[in-house]
């Protein structure tokens, strides 16, 4: 039973989103249609928030038979590229959804959304302020105190109309004049005192290109959009709620039939020693703290998708947190867990030595090369089989030998003995070291009676090791990640900047590893288990003469052993 299998077996009530729908469709709202879209800004690449986010809007379509939109929200041209179009295209299809028809814009409904704003300035309901954004600000007033109205507010609808179409034209510089919306300076939501509709930008825009020198703001374009696309349930995170008013009101001024589409807002996803901001995930791009927004570290879906993460386990991960009302941040450990479960069904099991030091087997034949059969992945039954070579020199970890070892220890130490993973157990018999005191080699005796699987009385050993034979040994490069943060909320102190909580220890790379000779030809994305160490992503990096592994995760949390 796939990961996915065993989570429905357990699923067993509606999340709220889910009870309204079905409310809707048994009432007849919107004709019982399902309509959902997912309305990206390009300005960045898509996190595991968005995740969440696209998981809800995609799986609510599909659960009820619907459809859900792409939709970008490209009202800002001076943020906005094509790079971060493309990549969330790639992020949505990775993540095992498809959108309805062809992707939507926001800009594709620029003319439409003018016409309106004419509308409302005709209706007397939306004027022209020649005013800063910084004296607009203050003029809003606070929660406990209303707003003071702008000088510009009563303007007649001829003035106005001049106005914007100078606007449009491009007559007057960026910040110049902002059109508003003309509802209530005295209501207690401050979105709703006169918010601003337009504001200038001259700008190329990456698909209308020099057309337009005006653009909607989000509140404006974001309600009217989900109107022309026939959406009906306009799923947004919890800082909307206090615009919904502002989503109906505009409705309210542009439409007259049946059909509206309804906001309904839900909790954003907070994930512990995690930043979610683009603007600073941005930052960390820009200032070459992470090598890209692709950087394994980064919770962006590109960077997960790197670093070795399955759609399957975050469409998972996604489902076990759930639909809340109310904020609240969820132990990164879930996400952890959701991609070990994963691997662990479905990576084969492989030996890689990532700090390597030589073991030679003293009794060992010279020069010969045995096959050993190793399970894939005992966990899949189908997986099949491997040989592996084994000889008279191996690999062994740095850290599976030590001279003076503690109680119960059970890997390798002078006179001990420990079973070669697969193969035959072994004796420690003598060492060298350099001048450093450092351990170069191991000498070792084994015994040829005592190899796995051959069903003879076998000697009881504690430790099992993983090993290398060196010869065949494939040199490569692994990259250890862990995570980017040190602090469990690394945005959450005041006047602390998040960068001084980066986790001094969340790369580390290893140049010297070796790894069995199938490793060698490796794609990037192949995951695997390496025994005893975690599971490893091919990294795009990797070549014919060096491949690279990124480590996904370690085997256990690490980290609730640290923080206990």
């Amino acid at each position: 039973m796939s990961v996915t299998e065993a989570f429905e077996k357990e699923k067993k009530v509606l999340n709220f989103i889910e009870t309204i729908v079905e409310e809707d469709i048994k009432e007849g709202k919107n004709d019982s249609r399902i309509h959902t879209r997912f309305p990206p800004e390009p300005n960045g690449y898509l996190h595991i928030g968005h995740a969440k986010a696209i998981c809800l809007n995609f799986s609510i379509a599909q659960q009820y038979n619907g459809k859900c939109n792409l939709r970008f929200d490209d009202t800002n041209p001076e943020k906005e590229d094509v790079e971060y179009v493309d990549s969330i295209m790639d992020d949505v299809r990775w993540l095992g959804f498809q959108w309805e028809g062809e992707p939507h814009y926001a800009s594709d409904y620029f003319d439409q959304l003018y016409e309106w704003a004419l509308k409302m300035i005709r209706d007397g309901k939306a004027y022209v302020d020649d005013q800063p954004q910084e004296t607009i600000s203050q003029q809003r007033g606070t929660p406990t105190r209303p707003g003071t109205e702008s000088p510009y507010r009563n303007r007649s609808v001829a003035e106005n109309m001049e106005l914007f179409l100078q606007m449009k034209n491009g007559d007057f510089p960026n910040g110049a004049r902002v059109l508003r919306a003309k509802i209530d300076m005295t209501s207690p939501n401050m979105h709703m005192r006169d918010p601003i509709m337009y504001r200038i930008i001259h700008a190329e825009h990456q698909r209308t290109g020099d057309k337009w020198k005006i653009y909607p703001m989000y509140d404006f374009a974001h309600g009217q959009s989900d109107y022309i696309e026939g959406i009906t349930h306009s799923l947004c995170t919890l800082e909307f709620e206090v615009h919904r008013p502002l989503y109906d009101w505009f409705l309210d001024q542009v439409i007259d039939t049946k059909y509206r589409p309804r906001q309904i807002e839900f909790a954003r996803l907070n994930l512990s020693y995690t930043i979610m901001s683009k603007r600073k995930l941005l930052e960390l791009v820009q200032k070459g703290i992470v090598s890209g927004w692709d950087d394994p570290r980064m919770p962006t879906i590109a960077g997960l998708r790197r670093r070795g993460y399955t759609p399957e386990s975050i469409r998972v991960f996604a489902e076990r947190i759930g639909i809340a009302k109310r904020d609240n941040t969820i132990d990164v450990g879930l996400l952890e867990f959701s991609i070990r479960e994963d691997l662990n069904k479905t990576a084969p099991r492989v030996m890689g030595v990532i700090d390597p030091v030589k073991l030679v087997i003293t009794n060992y034949p010279e020069g010969e090369l045995e096959q050993i059969e190793l399970v894939n992945n005992p966990e899949d039954a189908e997986s099949g089989s491997r040989t592996v070579p084994f000889g008279k020199e191996l690999y062994i970890e740095r850290e599976d030998f030590m001279i003076d070892p503690p109680k119960k220890y059970f890997r390798l130490s002078p006179g001990n003995e420990v079973r070669l993973k697969g193969a035959y157990v072994v004796r420690c018999e003598n060492f060298d070291r350099d001048q450093n005191g450092e351990v170069t080699t191991i000498y070792c005796s084994y015994n040829p009676e005592t190899k796995s699987g051959t069903g003879a009385q076998q000697p009881k050993v504690k430790g099992t090791l993983h090993w290398v034979e060196a010869s065949t040994a494939v040199d490569a490069e692994v990259r250890l990640y862990d995570r980017l943060f040190s602090d469990e909320d690394p945005d959450g102190h005041k006047d602390v900047d998040f960068l001084s909580f980066l986790n001094p220890d969340s790369l580390k790379i290893l140049k010297t590893c070796k790894v069995e000779p199938m490793l060698g030809s490796v794609k990037a994305g192949d995951k695997f288990q390496f025994q005893r160490l975690g599971y490893f992503c091919a990294d795009k990096d990797s070549d014919n003469d060096k491949p690279v592994f990124n480590r996904t995760v370690s085997l256990k949390d690490n980290w609730a052993k640290i923080n206990k």
